[in-house]
């Protein structure tokens, strides 16, 4: 799995949510949007990639990445 892929696809998604107000809300919207549908492998990629650093992600998209089981 590319990581690089996988982090412009959730900086995509947090772009989209960005506009909310809330920003705790906004990032529970992007958790749950890679929740339904990514799968398993492709969140745990990006769980792992957040541990290394994880650069390159916005910080909507690494709050979010946080959040996922």
């Amino acid at each position: 799995m590319d990581a690089q892929h996988l982090v412009s696809m959730v900086n995509d998604i947090a772009a989209f949510f960005a506009s909310e107000e809330d920003q705790d809300a906004a990032a529970g919207q992007v958790a749950a949007h890679v929740q339904r549908f990514w799968e398993p492998r492709m969140r745990k990629a990006l769980r792992e990639y957040v541990t290394t650093g994880g650069a390159g992600l916005s910080d909507l998209a690494r709050q979010a990445v946080k959040r996922l089981q």
